[in-house]
């Protein structure tokens, strides 16, 4: 059974850091590309990052850019957020996604390239 765990979100100053973190169960981990994805509250999802299954490349959505680092550990089954810099406008509910089809990656994220979601974590930025 596939099972994707987020952790790490919470209250934060405008200005400060957090990392989140997706623990992966139940398939290869290293088989498939990952993303994240937010749900600002009365929105609908936001696409916010991917990578590849080594890790290699990365994709950020603009919103983020220089800001957060997506990045992964496949001998710890664990994708992580790096989120700098935040604002009162990076607050939301953070899900990671595991990709639908095996050692396939495209910059060009897609909502069906995902077939599983995690039950995310929530992120609060204060002004």
């Amino acid at each position: 059974e596939v099972q994707l765990v987020e952790s790490g979100g919470g209250l934060v100053q405008t200005g400060g850091s957090l990392r989140l973190s997706c623990a992966a169960s139940g398939f290869t981990f290293g088989d498939y590309a990952m993303s994240w994805v937010r749900q600002a509250p009365g929105k609908g999802l936001e696409w916010v990052s991917s990578i590849n299954p080594s890790g290699k490349y990365r994709s950020l959505a603009n919103s983020v850019k220089g800001r957060f680092t997506i990045s992964r550990d496949n001998d710890r089954n664990t994708l992580y957020l790096q989120m700098n810099s935040l604002t009162p406008e990076d607050t939301a509910v953070y899900y990671c996604e595991k990709w639908r089809s095996p050692l396939y990656y495209t910059g060009d994220y897609q909502p069906a390239s995902s077939d599983y979601r995690g039950q995310g974590t929530e992120l609060t930025v204060s002004s």
